[in-house]
């Protein structure tokens, strides 16, 4: 079976190629894959090449297979599990596999460390141990891109599950954020602070009474606010609000008297700039927590942190790096629910888009960029399908149909664009 791949041999250096994958073993499944959507942890792997944790150091030697937000089709299935999977089965993948006897020890994944196994590719064989560790996710839903979306909101939902609180008068940690408590989203409205907003809104059995939304671009808040609306947050017993801090001639003062002086229990940093990680530490609650979410990509980087707070009024910050297994199950259950992830994406295109899109993520605005692997497209904003269509006939039924879904992107796009763009 030939794949066409974007594989990485070193820093910046990714290259489109088609080559022969081997015959499976009895332990492997062949897959397609159908969708994948570029992470700035790809973004990073390739900037850092051989240097970043996950990746081999012979790297240039035997290049991998790079992306990991992926979703598609079971092709051949084993003989080890074909009690469990057969041909046609739709299927997420879990990366963060925590297998100890990966190419790279125990932070292997699937999109860093593989040669056979990534989800910018159109074939790879899943190897043993992704099933062993329960990471092969089947997916009942309609579409291909919510599976693939179920990943970076799986790195959300395990933020939420990290967090902890104290227990008065003992050692005990109570896991999770507090119930019915004072939440706030700092840098909160890029893909993965939309991802977090849509699971506060979506989740049944814990929820913030309050959460603010911050960010410094008016344009991207506006957007966010469309897509969740406060009104909808209300229903939900959530007071919501999106806050320009741009505008606040002290942020952490104006920010902490929304809460009467009180402070936020919880609070998520969704950007690596000190300014904000420092701004969340003075907006700490008693025994509030800050969670550092966003992976900074300089080893050096580093804030102040007040530890007068954290000795008499037990502030703590806690960090995390993905999702595991159990909050994949619980982002696709959600999505089985009706949880949409479609207002993360912003811009479609095919395999022949990812090279330059994931070497210059941070400077392509927007949300998350959706990948089909097996089609030629460039990478092209949703917002601009009504002007280029004017001379593509396609792009104008594109738009045309996610003007119909609000401007967003739907399983009937997705169903479209499969059906008519060029393959590869």
């Amino acid at each position: 079976m030939k794949t066409k791949a974007i594989r990485l041999y070193g820093k910046k250096d990714l290259r489109m190629e088609e080559f022969e994958l081997p015959q499976i073993q009895d332990n492997e499944i062949l897959a397609k894959v159908v969708s994948d959507s570029l992470c700035m942890s790809s973004y990073k792997a390739s900037s850092q090449g051989a240097d970043h944790k996950r990746i081999p150091n012979d790297v240039a030697q035997n290049p991998i297979i790079i992306g990991h937000e992926f979703a598609g089709e079971l092709v051949q299935v084993g003989t080890k599990w074909a009690h469990k999977f057969k041909a046609g089965d739709k299927f997420s993948i879990q990366p963060a596999l925590n297998y100890e006897n990966g190419p790279v020890g125990i932070l292997s994944a699937p999109g860093y460390s593989y040669p056979y196994i990534g989800g910018d590719a159109t074939y790879v064989i899943i190897p043993n141990e992704v099933m062993e560790q329960d990471c092969l996710l089947a997916y009942n839903g309609e579409g291909y891109y919510p599976a693939s979306l179920a990943e970076p909101l799986s790195c959300v939902i395990g933020a939420m599950h990290a967090n902890y609180h104290l227990t008065p008068g003992s050692y005990v940690h109570k896991m999770e954020i507090v119930d019915k408590g004072k939440m706030a989203i700092l840098a909160g409205v890029g893909p993965m602070g939309l991802a977090a907003i849509n699971y506060v809104l979506r989740r049944e059995e814990r929820h913030p009474s309050l959460c603010i939304v911050t960010d410094v671009d008016q344009t991207r808040l506006d957007r966010a606010a469309k897509l969740y609306p406060v009104e909808f947050a209300a229903t939900k017993g959530i007071d919501l609000r999106y806050i320009n801090t741009s505008n606040m001639t002290n942020p952490a003062e104006e920010l902490r008297a929304i809460t009467g002086g009180s402070g936020y229990n919880d609070v998520f940093v969704f950007a690596p700039v000190k300014p904000v990680v420092e701004q969340a530490d003075a907006i700490l609650a008693f025994d509030g927590c800050l969670n550092f979410f966003a992976g900074p990509g300089d080893p050096k980087f580093s804030a102040m942190f007040n530890f007068y707070n954290v000795h008499y009024s037990y502030t703590h910050v806690v960090g995390t790096s993905g999702g595991n297994k159990d909050d994949m199950v619980e982002a696709l259950d959600l999505m089985s629910k009706g949880l949409d992830p479609a207002g993360l994406v912003t811009h479609i295109g095919g395999l022949d888009a990812v090279i330059d899109a994931t070497n210059h993520l941070p400077e392509i605005p927007g949300g998350k960029k959706l990948i089909y692997t097996h089609i030629k497209m460039p990478l092209t904003p949703i917002a601009e399908f009504e002007e280029k269509g004017k001379n593509d006939p396609l792009l104008a039924k594109l738009s045309d149909i996610c003007k119909k879904n609000g401007g967003l992107w739907s399983v009937e796009a997705e169903s479209y664009l499969l059906a008519h763009y060029d393959k590869q």
